[in-house]
């Protein structure tokens, strides 16, 4: 098999894991927290390399749980509105509370949702960065254009099932 035809088959498998290429998930990690690969690298508890062959798709999976799990934690974090809106202080903070977490990572403890369109992944975090009230008034105001989006914050504004 030719690096090339690899590359593909890992990028292929990448996206049946982990739902989109690593090197995309990881990019975004790096823009929003404006750090370098190999600071993030650092933060997850990898080595630069390797984090950059499975980025490039020359290795298909992070072999170790947890730093899957601390790669998750970070797409989190994202979400914190301080470090959503750039704030250093945030940024910082939330690489710190990952680079030191230790997460304990087995088959009862890993998050794995099943839905048929995903929507039910978006309440969680949709309740973390706004009030009920706040979700509502967004739905009211985006029902005439988008009714679906409306419905969806209504839901998690209600609490429906996470």
């Amino acid at each position: 098999m030719t690096e090339s035809s690899n590359v593909q088959r890992n990028l292929a498998l990448q996206r049946q894991w982990y739902g989109e290429p690593l090197g995309d998930r990881v990019r975004r990690l790096v823009v929003a927290f404006r750090i370098s690969q190999a600071q993030l690298a650092e933060v997850l508890g990898i080595s630069a390399p390797m984090l950059s062959q499975v980025m490039s798709g020359r290795r298909a999976k992070i072999g170790n749980p947890s730093v899957l799990a601390r790669l998750v934690m970070l797409e989190r974090k994202v979400l914190v509105p301080g470090v959503a809106a750039g704030e250093s202080d945030a940024i910082k903070q939330a690489l710190e509370d990952v680079r030191h977490s230790r997460p304990s990572v087995g088959r009862d403890n890993l998050p794995v949702m099943q839905v048929a369109n995903g929507e039910e992944a978006a309440w969680p975090v949709l309740r973390e960065v706004a009030k009920p009230s706040e979700l509502e008034s967004a739905a009211s105001l985006l029902e005439g254009r988008y009714p679906a989006l409306a419905q969806l914050l209504r839901r998690a504004a209600n609490g429906e099932p996470d």
